[in-house]
């Protein structure tokens, strides 16, 4: 377990998980840059943020988790992503309709 996650791990008590696609055209190079703008600009200020991760699919589906100390708290930051230009790139790369977004509250 890398650093960051073993430093999630006993904190965390809600998540952000979404799935999406690419528009056409879109380089994983401009997801990359324009997700760490976003971690790094709006949701390193937000109290509760404890990280952000986005994963690759083999089939063109890309995941976007965010975890926070609580589930109430990880959907109060994402929704503070429309109209924020920290994460407009990020945001304007998404296929439209591509989206499926939920929030999960930790169990054990």
């Amino acid at each position: 377990m890398n650093e960051e996650a073993a430093s999630i791990t006993p904190t965390f008590g809600g998540l952000e998980f979404s799935t999406f696609r690419l528009k056409p055209g879109v380089s994983e190079g401009e997801l990359h840059a324009a997700a760490n703008l976003a971690r790094e600009g709006l949701m390193a200020r937000q109290p509760g943020f404890l990280g952000h991760a986005v994963l690759r699919g083999n089939d063109g589906v890309y995941v976007d988790m965010l975890w926070a100390e609580t589930q109430a708290r990880a959907s109060e930051i994402c929704g503070l992503w429309v109209g924020n230009p920290d994460c407009a790139n990020y945001l304007s790369l998404i296929e439209d309709g591509s989206v499926s977004l939920a929030f999960f509250e930790r169990m054990a």
